[in-house]
């Protein structure tokens, strides 16, 4: 694997007679976004502040690009700091300053820019972020989501290569904060920065994590990717996972993976070898949607599939889960392909002339555009028997997607 962006060896911090680090070992990697869990108390403030530069380690190194730190020139630490920028957990916007003034602030700040190059720079970071309108109001003007919206522009205006979240989702109501994740992961993608977050919002800061880190009384107890997490038994594991509240996925209702690969072994397990099932998997058409009519419209659409999902399959012994951020998983236990399939169709016909219109509809009234723009749902089905791996069957279906829900209204009258 490269070289990793930034490392901890063994890296020890302590406050009088407490461990906060304890020799906690760990690997970032560039252009991708790493999340750190763990209770609270655990010391991933601590972490992140190693990160910044804010604390130094008592013991261990830490690691830029294979040098460490501690050994760097001034010069060459002045330049580590500055590719690094630090989204506030509140936003820690200043309410006397308008949304330009505080966009414009860290490059007052901290470079020798001229006034006509700082503002070049706020008015293409803010018309990339859809903040043009608002640069002249006030942080207490605008919603929480906008508010957001200038905390993570004024973090972005430096170009920096690394971005680090304090607890960007803390409370938020479900919808927003996948609204705030499809940011953190829409706009790294757009802008190329690696981010490094801290979150208790488990499952949904999974779906945009490349690397997921467990910080457990101070060392690093697990890193790796959500479905190794979920695939993993280790009593340390399993302890931090049955310490999180509300183990569904909040935004659709359904259960979680940990749960939801629990069911599946309890429901199928030493079933006999004639017992089929049959698995769908669902997927929004995400991107485009969140490009076309913002965040909010794509969050909406994948809690309206999660709802109809649950609707019309719960009744019938199915259970789903959440398998990415755009897809959903369905198991129908003692349901061949042929009846799923008609069942699927039902649950589509509603969800296309009920829910999608709708949503369309109410996002054009929140962001002032008339203009209409396809919002898409598909699907995949695979037949099963108790024995079938949940990975195998989910490729299976990923191979047989086909659009099962397609909403466009009509640009001269509004209807479809």
């Amino acid at each position: 694997m490269d070289t990793p962006l930034i490392e901890f060896r063994d890296v020890t911090k302590r406050f009088d007679e407490k461990i906060v680090l304890d020799r906690a070992s760990l690997a970032i990697y560039e252009n991708q976004i790493t999340t750190i869990i763990g209770k609270s108390g655990s010391g991933k403030s601590v972490l992140l502040k190693h990160i910044i530069g804010l604390l130094s380690p008592d013991e261990g190194d830490i690691l830029f690009r294979g040098k460490p730190v501690n050994k760097m020139k001034r010069s060459e630490w002045d330049r580590y700091r500055s590719k690094i920028s630090y989204m506030f957990q509140n936003n820690a916007l200043f309410d006397s300053m308008s949304v330009f003034e505080n966009i414009a602030l860290p490059l007052r700040q901290t470079t020798d820019l001229s006034k006509k190059k700082i503002e070049s720079k706020v008015m293409s970071r803010s018309e990339q972020m859809d903040l043009s309108d608002a640069l002249n109001k006030y942080p207490a003007e605008l919603s929480g989501g906008m508010q957001k919206r200038v905390a993570l522009a004024r973090a972005l205006v430096t170009d920096p290569a690394i971005v680090l979240f304090d607890e960007p989702t803390t409370g938020q109501d479900p919808i927003r904060k996948n609204i705030i994740l499809s940011m953190v992961a829409h706009y790294r993608k757009q802008f190329g920065f690696t981010a490094i977050l801290i979150s208790h919002d488990i499952p949904d800061v999974f779906f945009i994590s490349d690397r997921i880190l467990l910080l457990w009384e101070g060392k690093i107890a697990f890193h790796g990717t959500y479905e190794e997490l979920s695939h993993l038994k280790h009593p340390m594991i399993d302890e931090f996972l049955q310490s999180i509240e509300g183990l569904r996925d909040e935004l659709t209702g359904l259960l979680s993976k940990e749960l939801f690969r629990s069911r599946y072994s309890q429901t199928l397990g030493g079933g006999s070898a004639d017992n089929v099932i049959t698995a769908i998997l669902f997927r929004v058409h995400f991107e485009r949607l969140s490009e076309a009519l913002g965040h909010q419209a794509a969050i909406e659409v994948v809690k309206a599939l999660g709802e109809y999902v649950h609707k019309y399959f719960g009744p019938l012994g199915g259970f789903s889960a959440r398998h990415s951020r755009e897809k959903v998983f369905t198991i129908l236990p003692r349901i061949g392909a042929k009846e799923a399939g008609l069942l699927m169709l039902e649950m589509a016909e509603g969800l296309q002339s009920n829910a999608l219109p709708e949503i369309q509809a109410s996002a054009g009234r929140r962001i002032g555009v008339e203009a209409c723009f396809e919002i898409s749902v598909s699907a995949g089905i695979t037949e099963g028997g108790p024995d079938d791996d949940i990975e195998l069957l989910i490729e299976r279906a990923e191979e047989n997607q086909k659009i099962i829900a397609r909403y466009q209204c009509d640009k001269e009258d509004g209807s479809q």
